[in-house]
């Protein structure tokens, strides 16, 4: 399965591709939140080009445990300088990551040519008519409201994610732009995360690209006792178990120790 984003080709399958995570949130759970200081968010998402990203994504609003929820306006605020500035110097695809309509609107027109919805099209259905009028990629992610799951896990999740497919693919993206991401640490608890981690390949039952998000996250703090700034060897681990069960794309802070992990999962796999 073969998509052009941005004038660039992926081949899903071929290798593993790393997507940069440029935080301009004065609050990101990660301890990388840029506010909003446009020439350092720049900085930021350059040096992650230079240091291998395939791909950036913008966001504009913290989505940790007990955040403080911004209006599209002030989330506008912060990410379309940075989209508009790394969608023409990165030289790399550049994603917006937002649930809101609006900001996804202003974000695609500064640039952005993927649109990350980390609520699976729930919130805002007309998120995936703008990716099929613009050609955007579109990721849908699987969140829910708490961590209690009628059935199997995978398969609540796989369900949710069909769905979130099919309603994508009725509203005009074609199939290939279309990325599956099971959602690390949203509606979770850790064992829950680590069970996901686990079942990663289940998901492939889809025939989508899938993206996977579990840079610095709090379970694999809470299994090794360690704050956010020393989570890069268990982020490591996880992101090569990804790569080995089928992941297409990591999505990760340290982009040059995880482009160097990913090449040899790559090899191996």
């Amino acid at each position: 399965m073969i998509a052009e984003i941005a004038g660039r080709t992926f081949e899903w399958g071929s290798r593993t591709y790393v997507m940069g995570v440029v935080n301009v949130t004065p609050d990101s759970f990660s301890g990388d939140g840029l506010g909003a200081d446009v020439e350092a968010a720049a900085a930021q998402g350059l040096r992650m080009v230079d240091e291998g990203a395939d791909m950036l994504d913008v966001g504009g609003e913290s989505t940790r445990p007990g955040h403080m929820p911004v209006d599209a306006a002030e989330e506008i605020a912060r990410t379309e300088p940075v989209v508009r500035r790394l969608a023409h110097d990165a030289g790399v695809p550049v994603s917006i990551d937002t649930y809101k309509l609006e900001v996804a609107e202003v974000a695609q027109a500064a640039g952005a040519t993927i649109l990350n919805d980390v609520w699976g099209l729930t919130r805002a259905p007309g998120i995936a008519a703008l990716a099929a009028r613009h050609g955007c990629a579109l990721v849908v992610m699987h969140n829910q409201d708490g961590t209690d799951y009628a059935g199997d896990l995978m398969a609540e999740i796989t369900r949710f994610l069909h769905t979130a497919v099919d309603r994508a693919v009725a509203a005009g993206v074609p199939r290939e732009k279309v990325i599956v991401d099971p959602g690390i640490g949203f509606g979770k608890t850790a064992d829950q995360n680590w069970e996901v981690m686990r079942r990663l390949a289940e998901l492939r039952t889809l025939g989508q690209p899938i993206l996977i998000g579990t840079s610095r996250k709090s379970f694999i703090g809470k299994l090794l006792d360690l704050p956010v700034g020393q989570r890069l060897e268990g982020t490591t681990a996880t992101v090569v178990a990804a790569v080995l069960r089928g992941a297409d794309i990591v999505r990760v802070h340290d982009v040059l120790p995880m482009t160097r992990a990913v090449r040899a999962a790559d090899r191996m796999k």
